[in-house]
């Protein structure tokens, strides 16, 4: 890929937290040499066009130039929930960042929200709550379960590396399942010999098992003051996770306003792409 290709689409709602995406986005693009970020924003209908082209115009322009990367916006009729993805597919976008307000009183479905919007993507979101620290990405929590699409993390593992040189925090949940068990053992062995042969840091924990996996992520995170958490999405998430609480909304959501960067479990890859 080609660095002028490094494109960064961010969502755009016109309240602060797009704003915090906006930061966040220009932290992926200066690593990745991008030249360019785009702007998207969603309307209802053709009457709305006209109005959101024009604010998100002199959203561009105020930004213009900003990191010397072009702004671009696009204003397009559809829904959120499979637009944006659209969209980041049309553009060839490599990262989607998206701002999102946490699980805080009426806003508690919040979470589910983000999750509805980022399933149906096959570019990986970032979700932020607040603008980003000053400092990079140095700490990132890495979680690790019984799911063999765990493996597909590590191509973005090496995508974080590239740009970023952290410390890789591997954590694996605490269950007495003697099946996930060894499902566990086998994904930590092949993570831990993909990072040795790429020379990563990391360090490779075991939740305490008291809570849910989801909530021991969030705090583990919360302890080492981690700067990103990487996940995978449920393949083939259904209605009754929306419902019910899928744990990945809840990590998007976390209170500890870390933000998220979120994969989905790709099937058009006819094999994992990042070794072996």
């Amino acid at each position: 890929m080609k660095e002028e290709d490094h494109i960064i689409l961010i969502t755009w709602d016109f309240t602060p937290v797009a704003e915090y995406a906006l930061q966040h986005g220009y932290k992926f693009a200066e690593k990745a040499k991008s030249k360019k970020i785009v702007l998207i924003h969603i309307i209802k209908n053709d009457k709305e066009y006209d109005e959101a082209f024009e604010k998100l115009s002199q959203v561009a322009k105020e930004n213009q130039g900003k990191n010397n990367i072009v702004i671009e916006p696009i204003v397009r009729k559809g829904s959120i929930f499979t637009t944006i993805a659209e969209v980041a597919e049309e553009i060839k976008s490599e990262l989607v960042v998206m701002g999102t307000h946490g699980l805080r009183g009426m806003q508690k479905l919040t979470g589910s929200w983000a999750l509805k919007v980022i399933v149906n993507s096959k570019v990986p979101f970032v979700v932020v709550q607040e603008p980003p620290n000053e400092t990079d990405l140095r700490d990132i929590v890495l979680p690790v379960d019984f799911k063999k699409e765990s493996k597909e993390m590590l191509n973005w593992v090496s995508y974080l590396q590239n740009y970023f040189n952290p410390k890789f925090h591997i954590i694996k949940p605490n269950t007495t399942d003697v099946g996930f068990i060894k499902r566990i053992k086998a994904n930590i062995a092949f993570a831990r010999k993909f990072m040795d042969s790429k020379g990563f840091d990391y360090e490779i924990h075991t939740a305490e098992g008291k809570k849910s996996f989801a909530i021991e992520i969030m705090d583990f995170g919360s302890n080492i003051n981690a700067d990103l958490i990487l996940i995978l999405t449920t393949k083939n998430i259904g209605l009754a996770d929306y419902v019910l609480g899928a744990q990945e909304q809840y990590i998007i959501a976390n209170s500890s306003k870390i933000p998220v960067m979120v994969v989905n479990p790709r099937d058009d890859l006819t094999k994992w792409e990042g070794f072996g």
